[in-house]
C-alpha cells in the first residue's frame, strides 16, 4: 500500500498541490498536518506511520514536508527501513528501494537542513539590520502613550476598568498590563 503524507506550516496555506500529486502517485490513503515541520507531535504523521505495514511505502511530495532536520529525517527513514517500509519523495525523486536511492536521500536531507539553516540565518540578519535602523518587529502596540494617560485620568475619575478598556478599544488584561494595580490605586 502507498500511504501519502502532506504538510503545510500554517493554517492559511493550501494542501491541494501536495494532495493532488500524492493522489496522482497512486496513494491509497492520505494524511495531513497544518503545523511546522520542526514539531515532533504531528498527529497526521503519527497516523500515517501507524497505518504503514511491512512492504508499504510512505510517499511525500517533497522531503522537507516530512521534517526539517537531517537527524530527524534519517532516523525516521531508518525506522521505516527496520519495519521493511520504503520511502519516496516525489519532487526530489528519491526512493529508498536501492542503495543509490538511500545515498541520494542522505544527500538531499543534508541539503534540506542546510537550506533551512540558511533561511534562519538570513532572517536573523534581516531582523538585526532592521533593529539597527530603529525598527521593532511584531504588531503595533494597542496602548499608545496617549491611551495610557487617558486611562489613568478615566480611572482616577472613578470609571470602572471594564468601561475604560472598552472606551480605549483594548481588553481588560491589556489595560492591566499597562497600568499595574499599584499605579491604578495610587492615581489621584
Amino acid at each position: 500500500m502507498r500511504i501519502g503524507y502532506a504538510r503545510v506550516s500554517r493554517e492559511d496555506q493550501e494542501l491541494a498541490l501536495q494532495t493532488h500529486a500524492l493522489m496522482q502517485a497512486n496513494c491509497e490513503r492520505l494524511f495531513t498536518d497544518r503545523m511546522s515541520g520542526t514539531r515532533s507531535d504531528r498527529p497526521g504523521l503519527s497516523d500515517a506511520l501507524s497505518h504503514l505495514r511491512a512492504g508499504d511505502t510512505l510517499v511525500v511530495w517533497k522531503l522537507d514536508r516530512l521534517g526539517r532536520g537531517v537527524k530527524g529525517l534519517v532516523d525516521l527513514v531508518l525506522e521505516l527501513a527496520s519495519r521493511d517500509i520504503q520511502f519516496e519523495s516525489l519532487t526530489d525523486q528519491i526512493e529508498t528501494t536501492t542503495p543509490a536511492g538511500r545515498f541520494f536521500f542522505h544527500v538531499m536531507a543534508s541539503l534540506a537542513q542546510m537550506e533551512r539553516e540558511l533561511i534562519v540565518e538570513r532572517t536573523r540578519a534581516g531582523l538585526e539590520a532592521a533593529r539597527r535602523k530603529g525598527r521593532i518587529g511584531g504588531r503595533r502596540r494597542k496602548m499608545t502613550d496617549s491611551k495610557v494617560a487617558s486611562a489613568r485620568q478615566l480611572l482616577a475619575g472613578g470609571l470602572p476598568p471594564r468601561e475604560v478598556a472598552q472606551n480605549l478599544g483594548v481588553s481588560i488584561p491589556t489595560l492591566y498590563r499597562w497600568l499595574p494595580a499599584s499605579e491604578r490605586q495610587s492615581s489621584p
